[in-house]
C-alpha cells in the first residue's frame, strides 16, 4: 500500500486513514489548503511546503495571542513584500523568524495550536451538519408517509363516494328509461322533452362516476395490463360508432384516415379504447358546431401511431402540461363553459404510461389541437400465440 507523507509534520501516513496518527491533523483539509497554496504561486515557482500554508490571518492570530506586537507584524509584512517585490517567495512566519522577531520553536507551536483549533472547529462543524442532515432526513421521511397516508386516504374516500352514487344513479336512471317507454303510463310531448334532458344529464353524471372509480383504482393499485394484439381499425370503428351521435348533435364532423392498413399492437384492449374514447369525446367537446375531429393512423417501422386532431378552440402552448393534471381544468372560474372533473386526460396519461408510451400535444389558441401516441406493432410470435391461447 502507498505511503504518503503529511502536509504539517511530514510523518509518514498511511492514506486510508483520515487523520495523521503523529500530529491528529484532518489529512485532507491539510491536503487542500496545501494544494490552493501551491496552486496559487507563479509559474514555475513552487513555495516550500511549511505548516504555515495551512493557517490563514497568522499575523493576526500572533498578535492576537501577543507572542509579536502590531509594529512586529507591521516591519515582517513590508519585509515580505521587499522580498516578493525581489523575486523571492516568502511566507510571513518566515519573515518574523529570518528578522529574527520570534524563534522557529515558537512559530511551530502557534502554527500547531491554531491547525488543531480549525480542526476542532471543522469537527464541530461536521457533527452538526450530520446531526442536521440526519434530523431534516427524518422530517421528509415523515412527510412522506404522511403525504402518502393522505393519498391513500384520499382515494379511498373518492372510491367508496363513487361506488355510493352509483347505487341510486343506476335506479334513477333505470326509472328514466320506464318513463322513455311509456312503460309507466304515457307521457306528453313536454314530458318527454324533459326525461330525455333528465336521461342526458344522467348518462354524463355516470360517466363522471366512472371516471373517479377508475382514477381511485388506478391510484391505489396502480394499472394492471392485458397485453394481446389489437386491431386498431376495429377500436377506432368501435369508438366512432359510440360518439357519432353526440359528434352530429354538436354539428362535429368525425372523419377517419389510413386506419384500413395497420397491423395489430400490443396493448389492452379495454384501455386503449377508453383512452381514444377519451381524446374523441373531448375533441368533440371542444369543437365548435360546424368544425371537424379527424383519427389518423400510421405505421412506422415497429411502431403504429395514432392522432386526433380538432379544429376546435386549442390552448397556449405553455399551459398543455396543465390539461394532465388530475382535477385541474384550464378554465377554473365560477361561469366556465366546459364542465368535466379534470381526470380524463391525467387517466389517459397514466394508461399510456403504463404501455410504455405517453401522449404528445400540439396545440395553439383558435386553431384546434392535436393528441397522438404510438403503441408497439404486435410480432408475428406474439400473434401466433394468442391464436393457440383462444383457440385453447
Amino acid at each position: 500500500m502507498a505511503v504518503s507523507n503529511c502536509p504539517l509534520c511530514n510523518h509518514a501516513v498511511d492514506p486510508q486513514f483520515r487523520y495523521c496518527q503523529n500530529c491528529g491533523i484532518d489529512l485532507a483539509l491539510a491536503t487542500t489548503m496545501a494544494e490552493e497554496a501551491i496552486s496559487s504561486t507563479t509559474q514555475g515557482e513552487k513555495p516550500p511546503i511549511s505548516p504555515e500554508i495551512l493557517v490563514p490571518r497568522l499575523g493576526e492570530n500572533l498578535v492576537k495571542q501577543k507572542i509579536i506586537t502590531e509594529e512586529q507584524l507591521a516591519k515582517a509584512l513590508e519585509y515580505q513584500k521587499q522580498q516578493m517585490q525581489q523575486g523571492k517567495r516568502l511566507l510571513l512566519g518566515e519573515s518574523l523568524v529570518e528578522l529574527g522577531i520570534i524563534n522557529r520553536a515558537t512559530l511551530d507551536q502557534a502554527i500547531t495550536s491554531q491547525i488543531l483549533q480549525l480542526q476542532t472547529a471543522l469537527n464541530r462543524a461536521n457533527r452538526n451538519l450530520e446531526k442536521r442532515v440526519r434530523e431534516r432526513t427524518a422530517e421528509l421521511r415523515r412527510a412522506v408517509v404522511k403525504l402518502s397516508d393522505l393519498h391513500q386516504l384520499k382515494a379511498n374516500f373518492i372510491s367508496n363516494i363513487s361506488h355510493e352514487l352509483r347505487t341510486p344513479l343506476t335506479h334513477i336512471k333505470g326509472y328514466l328509461e320506464l318513463m322513455a317507454e311509456n312503460d309507466l303510463g304515457p307521457l306528453t310531448k313536454e314530458q318527454k322533452e324533459a326525461v330525455s334532458v333528465m336521461a342526458r344529464s344522467t348518462e354524463q353524471l355516470e360517466k363522471l362516476i366512472n371516471d373517479l372509480i377508475q382514477f381511485s383504482e388506478t391510484t391505489k393499485s396502480g394499472l394492471r395490463l392485458h397485453l394481446e394484439p389489437v386491431a386498431v381499425q376495429n377500436v377506432i370503428h368501435k369508438v366512432i360508432q359510440k360518439l357519432q351521435g353526440k359528434a352530429e348533435k354538436q354539428g362535429v364532423t368525425l372523419i377517419t384516415g389510413n386506419i384500413q392498413e395497420l397491423p395489430d399492437v400490443m396493448a389492452d384492449v379495454e384501455k386503449i379504447t377508453w383512452v381514444l374514447s377519451q381524446l374523441i369525446d373531448n375533441a368533440i367537446k371542444f369543437t365548435p358546431s360546424g368544425g371537424k375531429v379527424t383519427i389518423l393512423g400510421q405505421h412506422n417501422e415497429d411502431r403504429v401511431t395514432v392522432a386526433v386532431i380538432d379544429t376546435g378552440i386549442g390552448m397556449p402552448a405553455d399551459r398543455i402540461e396543465e390539461i394532465f393534471i388530475p382535477f385541474h381544468q384550464l378554465d377554473n372560474s365560477p361561469t366556465r363553459r366546459y364542465g368535466g372533473t379534470g381526470m380524463g386526460l391525467a387517466l389517459v396519461k397514466r394508461v399510456l404510461e403504463a404501455h410504455h408510451t405517453s401522449i404528445q400535444v400540439k396545440s395553439s389558441p383558435g386553431k384546434g389541437s392535436n393528441f397522438y401516441f404510438s403503441l408497439p406493432v404486435a410480432t408475428h410470435s406474439q400473434r401466433s400465440r394468442h391464436s393457440v391461447k383462444s383457440l385453447a
